[in-house]
């Protein structure tokens, strides 16, 4: 039977989702459905799917598909997205809300300026929390791709991330070397693909090639994992201006076990119904 599906077009930082409230409908995807919806010229066109669903732990539960079909722990811009969805849909009145992932709960907040901010929680540095196979944790990486070794960052922010310095974003092969990196055999299951260019110690350019998606206008998790990286490595200082091709994000981290908190934008493009076939 075909299903009708109500649906909100959104963009963080030119990070595009499509947000539907699994609350007021009931939604059964497939990931087949989800990559027809994801298609640019056949479908709708999004990075993400973002799901909302109601929680017996938080205010709203948080479900991310990629562009693939496949179901992911986190997105940072997507989670700036979720609240302003849930705000603009009525189903809060709440400023700021918790937000059940399957990496654990979050809380962004609408802030006064128009702009989001998320808790991101604390980074995971241990290679078996990211999940990267390394004997021992270390700031610093080498990591064998293509016949050549380069050097990384593995963090996880919810999602897993290798983090690279390079000296120019825009020549950086984010493509070629992403697309080897994510399906590289010390991250069992994938990882984004961070290009992080220094300008000066409170601003980076950035690209991220995420997994199942591949390069994105801006990628929240990927920015915080960015500038987690760079300050640990003694090359940036808190805060941060992070600098994508669809927009900037700001983000901040004492470091420790302290969180990571990112603000950015959070735009409606526009909304829609869409008929689904079996």
């Amino acid at each position: 039977m075909t299903q009708t599906i109500q649906f909100t077009k959104m963009q963080g930082a030119g990070n595009d989702f499509i947000v539907i409230d699994g609350i007021s409908q009931a939604i059964r995807l497939s990931p087949d459905q989800i990559k027809a919806l994801a298609h640019r010229q056949f479908g709708i066109g999004f990075d993400q799917l973002l799901l909302v669903e109601s929680s017996e732990v938080a205010d709203f539960k948080y479900r991310i598909f990629n562009a693939d079909g496949s179901e992911v722990a986190q997105c940072g811009n997507g989670a700036r997205c979720f609240v302003r969805f849930v705000s603009d849909q009525h189903l809060t009145d709440k400023r700021e809300i918790s937000v059940e992932t399957a990496s654990g709960i979050i809380t962004p907040k609408l802030e006064n300026n128009g702009l989001v901010t998320v808790n991101m929680g604390a980074p995971r540095l241990a290679p078996q929390e990211i999940p990267f196979v390394a004997d021992a944790i270390a700031t610093t990486y080498q990591l064998d791709v293509n016949q050549q070794q380069i050097e990384i960052s593995a963090i996880s922010m919810g999602n897993p991330h290798a983090v690279q310095v390079v000296d120019d974003v825009e020549t950086a092969p984010v493509t070629a070397l992403g697309s080897q990196i994510e399906v590289h055999p010390r991250f069992p299951e994938r990882v984004n693909a961070g290009f992080m260019q220094i300008m000066d110690a409170h601003h980076i350019k950035l690209r991220v090639f995420e997994r199942g998606s591949g390069e994105t206008l801006a990628c929240g998790t990927g920015a915080c994992a960015a500038v987690v990286a760079g300050i640990q490595r003694g090359l940036l200082q808190s805060p941060v201006r992070v600098s994508a091709r669809g927009g900037e994000l700001h983000i901040a981290w004492q470091g420790g076990n302290t969180p990571v908190m990112m603000t950015g934008p959070a735009v409606k493009v526009f909304t829609g119904e869409v008929d689904l076939a079996p």
